[in-house]
């Protein structure tokens, strides 16, 4: 792993030039580091397609601090009555996959997002139930509504079932483009489907399938197959696969900035893609080391 020279770490020290990180000649990259840090340093328009696959904020294991406030004269709050209260913080308790304020965290990222995107790029958001909501009314306003392409549905069939509600089986993918009249979508390259009553169509038709709908059957990644790092929110790359065939040509740039296992890395090396995984877990750099081989691996420390 190569380390850069002057990236820094904690201390507020300021991020690298593009020059020094990416370059549109340079080699595909997985860069270990706080991915705010890392898109602070890319160039504007960079890249045709952004996937990202962030925390779902599920209310599981990270730390944060809870406060209380109290009442003090000097206190950094104003509250009824012209009160003052001092915000404390409280004892430090464990959370996974949760932050305190969720959108704070991920709303300047989004932002950014759209910056590096390409005038004909696209952006896959991939979330669930949990916060894809609250997703759309945010990149409404950081896109534009119409700028709103798809929200795609990942269905599965796999793991636990509850019997007290209907079992969640599904993950949510939202779709936005730069600029509604530029987008690049190539709908001849992507793989096709059979169709589910073949009889109703030409045997031209059924030969070739039909394209995607909105609603993607997929398996999750098999607990004994191939494609299996170990890597506990691994994606199957069928799914990363016909997104960058749809929104992507040979040779474009694309970007995962919560890279995980890399598995967009993965499926744009295969389509002769070009490729930026980031991500500040370790374990993930990693299972992306083995898995992208041809991939320069920079830490920013």
């Amino acid at each position: 792993m190569t380390a850069i020279p002057g990236a820094g770490g904690a201390g507020g020290t300021p991020p690298l030039p593009a020059g020094g990180l990416w370059a549109p000649d340079g080699p595909d990259l997985v860069v270990e580091a706080d991915n705010a840090r890392v898109l602070a340093a890319l160039p504007d328009g960079a890249f045709t397609m952004v996937y990202i696959d962030p925390p779902f904020n599920t209310g599981r294991a990270q730390k944060r601090h809870e406060t209380t406030v109290v009442r003090a004269a000097s206190g950094d709050r104003v509250g009824f009555s012209g009160q003052r209260y001092e915000t404390i913080k409280g004892a430090l308790h464990r959370y996974d996959d949760a932050f305190s304020d969720y959108w704070a965290f991920l709303e300047p990222r989004l932002v950014e997002a759209w910056r590096v995107l390409a005038e004909d790029g696209t952006l896959y958001l991939h979330l669930d139930y949990r916060e894809v909501h609250y997703a759309k009314v945010m990149l409404d306003a950081v896109f534009g509504r119409d700028c709103f392409l798809n929200e795609i549905i990942w269905a599965y069939d796999y793991g636990a079932r509850t019997k007290r509600r209907w079992p969640t089986k599904h993950d949510n993918v939202l779709v936005y483009v730069k600029d509604p009249q530029r987008y690049h979508f190539d709908s001849e390259q992507v793989d096709r489907e059979p169709y589910m009553a073949p009889g109703l169509v030409t045997p031209e038709k059924r030969a070739l399938g039909k394209l995607p709908t909105d609603v993607w059957w997929h398996t999750i990644v098999s607990p004994t197959g191939r494609e299996k790092t170990g890597y506990p929110t691994q994606k199957p790359e069928g799914l990363l696969r016909r997104m960058v065939t749809a929104s992507s040509r040979p040779g474009d740039w694309v970007l995962d900035f919560f890279a995980g296992s890399g598995t967009l890395g993965a499926a744009a090396a295969a389509l002769d893609r070009r490729f930026v995984c980031v991500d500040e877990n370790p374990q993930a750099i990693e299972v992306m080391a083995r898995r992208l081989p041809s991939a320069r691996v920079l830490s920013l420390g």
